[in-house]
């Protein structure tokens, strides 16, 4: 059995940084990985490309596979990693590829 699991995020999803709606989507994927908390994926194209600005920070995971860190810049300055995208997904997770998550401890990601 697969540590990783997608399905439709039921809904419309926003995120938020430091209050300010960067992204909203009513196609978001869901991920379940083994125990850990459940991570909101939206598409690309539903989160403003102008407020992600590349990280040097390498994203690794045995169950995802490989990508990038994104800090995004909010009305308060820049949050640090924030955000982060599969460039070399596993095949469990190829799905995830024109997607991106954020870290629900730096930006507020909902459902509405």
């Amino acid at each position: 059995m697969s540590n990783v699991r997608i399905y439709p995020a039921v809904g419309k999803w926003v995120v938020r940084a430091n209050g300010a709606v960067i992204g909203e989507s009513t196609r978001a994927l869901e991920l379940l990985q083994r125990d850990f908390p459940f991570v909101i994926y939206f598409p690309r194209e539903d989160i403003a490309s102008a407020v992600l600005d590349a990280s040097d920070r390498p994203f690794i995971c045995d169950d995802r596979g490989t990508g990038v860190h994104f800090h995004v810049s909010s009305p308060e300055g820049m949050i640090q990693n924030a955000a982060y995208s599969l460039t070399d997904p596993t095949p469990e997770a190829a799905e995830l590829r024109e997607y991106l998550a954020f870290d629900a401890g730096k930006v507020t990601v909902e459902r509405v």
